[in-house]
């Protein structure tokens, strides 16, 4: 779940100005090798389109079919171990990162369904987990977004 948070916040609005960690090779490349990546070109092009997808798919404005083709030539492969039967995913290695994004939005669909959304600050791009029990986060930081929420709704009660 952390990758897949990490690259949706991986392109917020900083001051009213857009910033992309994976725009620029370079960046791109560190992003991508702390998150346990190689760091190539395809990768952060597959990251990029990734990214845009499941954006898409959290707000609602595309079917969760629409990550299908960043499944292709993706295989789960049972494994027997002393433990028991274990499950691994191959995938080929520049797109491993992009599908682990993938499948931690499938898990954290299922173990915590509807609480993957992006932050109610209209001018946020990003994304929050909410974890609390009562399901009611609304901003990505409540130091920041909420503040400024809570901030503006007084200001113009106060009017």
């Amino acid at each position: 779940m952390d990758t897949l948070l990490d690259l949706l916040n991986s392109r917020p609005l900083v001051n009213g100005e857009e910033q992309d960690a994976l725009r620029d090779p370079a960046e791109g490349r560190r992003w991508a090798r702390e998150h346990g990546g190689d760091g190539s070109l395809a990768e952060l092009a597959l990251l990029r389109e990734a990214r845009d997808v499941l954006r898409d798919v959290v707000r609602g404005d595309s079917p969760p079919s629409a990550l299908g083709p960043l499944l292709e030539g993706v295989h789960q492969v049972p494994e027997i171990t002393p433990d028991g039967l274990l499950w691994s995913v191959r995938t080929p290695p520049h797109a491993r990162l992009a599908v682990d994004a993938v499948l931690g939005w499938a898990a954290t669909e299922e173990q915590l369904p509807g609480r993957l959304r992006p932050c109610a600050n209209d001018a946020c791009r990003l994304f929050l987990i909410d974890r609390s029990r009562a399901n009611r986060a609304r901003w990505c930081s409540m130091a920041v977004c909420g503040n400024r929420e809570k901030a503006r709704r007084h200001y113009e009660r106060t009017r």
